[in-house]
């Protein structure tokens, strides 16, 4: 009987996530759970049942922004007494909009949760990670942090910001075995791409355009960026330190995807 090739990932033991309560966030806290690590999970919102039947799985409910959250996370870290952690920072919001339509109120939001919570995230356990030889970290960053997209001035000015906060953290503490990697999903059907496919004028055409733009011709499904996250948390990563992964199914491959429906350019 022929067997199917494998290859393993040593993970950390605990592995704290934001926005685990939907999308890329809910995704990748199922997949650790999979794997056996223990997992802690940040979001405003409770968390899912299917994660709370899990004894692996503890959960804050709180703002990423809000330093109070931070010593919920450490508190329930003390308590593990686990010394091996990891972090992906997933959570992010989005408004749909020109740099017109969008208030002071609307970029300030989507700063102190985008940009500050991520900080504030990375901040609160780093000292810990340091003190334990090292630990992995993914910052979820965005195409849209290095490409222009229209109508998402303020998330793309939030991810470029995450994407080099992580960068420059990565550098200020590689010598002390702490690797910070960003992984940019493309889009792909959860939270915040759903949001900005029912603000289209024609959501069936928004999503067809979309779909047939990426060169497989279909919208990731967030399982497959959880699992390239996984792959970051991963020591078999360690090739990786400060790195940007387009986790966009091609998207950002070609700057003229062609499907074939314009015609041929060869006579």
């Amino acid at each position: 009987m022929s067997t199917t090739p494998t290859f393993a990932l040593t993970l950390p033991r605990t592995v704290v996530v934001t926005g685990a309560a939907s999308g890329l966030g809910h995704e990748l806290c199922r997949i650790l759970l999979a794997c056996g690590v223990e997992t802690i999970g940040v979001d405003r919102a409770p968390a899912l049942e299917e994660l709370r039947q899990d004894n692996r799985y503890a959960h804050v409910t709180g703002s990423v922004s809000d330093p109070a959250t931070w010593e919920e996370v450490n508190a329930l870290i003390d308590r593990s007494g686990s010394q091996s952690i990891g972090l992906v920072t997933a959570a992010a919001i989005l408004d749909v909009g020109s740099i017109l339509e969008t208030s002071s109120e609307m970029l300030m939001r989507t700063l102190e949760v985008n940009v500050v919570g991520t900080a504030l995230a990375i901040k609160s356990l780093l000292p810990r990670m340091i003190d334990n030889g090292g630990g992995p970290i993914v910052a979820i960053g965005s195409v849209s942090g290095s490409f222009g997209e229209q109508q998402l001035a303020a998330y793309s000015s939030s991810k470029a910001a995450v994407r080099g906060l992580a960068r420059t953290i990565a550098m200020d503490h590689a010598r002390q075995g702490i690797r910070v990697n960003v992984l940019s999903p493309g889009p792909m059907m959860a939270g915040l791409f759903k949001r900005h496919l029912e603000s289209a004028a024609d959501s069936a055409k928004f999503l067809a355009t979309r779909a047939n733009r990426q060169p497989a011709g279909h919208i990731l499904d967030p399982a497959e960026v959880a699992q390239a996250a996984v792959f970051l948390l991963s020591g078999q990563s360690s090739a990786f330190i400060g790195a940007d992964l387009m986790a966009d199914g091609g998207l950002s491959t070609s700057f003229d995807f062609r499907t074939g429906a314009e015609g041929t350019s060869i006579g």
